[in-house]
């Protein structure tokens, strides 16, 4: 059973993160741009730093194996010919090929020595 649309008028959120912003697109074909065609239906922000018109942000997109909404960030999925939330992943871990698990490994150790919150002063 997939995990139910985007939040309340067109606001992406992220299930693991919480991560919430303004979808203004939902799929493969951004607006103003013709020849681009992503690999998976994601959710699109017209980028808010700059007035072309052409130029986004891709927030995230559905996990293939549960459905749930997940952002780009590594932190809370991975691309592999389709999108996977980490939860997702480690379940199923021995169907990925090594080199997904070394970097699953990095991203664990990494996390473990990163600081769990930003500094005051950024």
């Amino acid at each position: 059973m997939a995990a139910p649309g985007p939040g309340p008028e067109g606001t992406f959120q992220c299930r693991l993160c919480g991560l919430a912003l303004p979808a203004s697109y939902e799929g493969q074909r951004p607006p103003g741009a013709r020849t681009l065609l992503l690999l998976e239906e994601c959710f699109i922000l017209k980028d808010p730093f700059t007035s072309d018109k052409d130029k986004f942000v891709i927030l995230g997109s559905r996990c293939s194996l549960c459905g749930k909404l997940v952002c780009v960030a590594p932190e809370c999925s991975l691309f592999y010919s389709k999108r996977f939330c980490l939860p997702c992943v480690c379940e199923n871990l021995s169907a990925f090929p090594q080199e997904i698990r070394q970097d699953l490994g990095r991203r664990h150790s990494v996390s473990k020595t990163a600081p769990g919150k930003l500094d005051s002063r950024t």
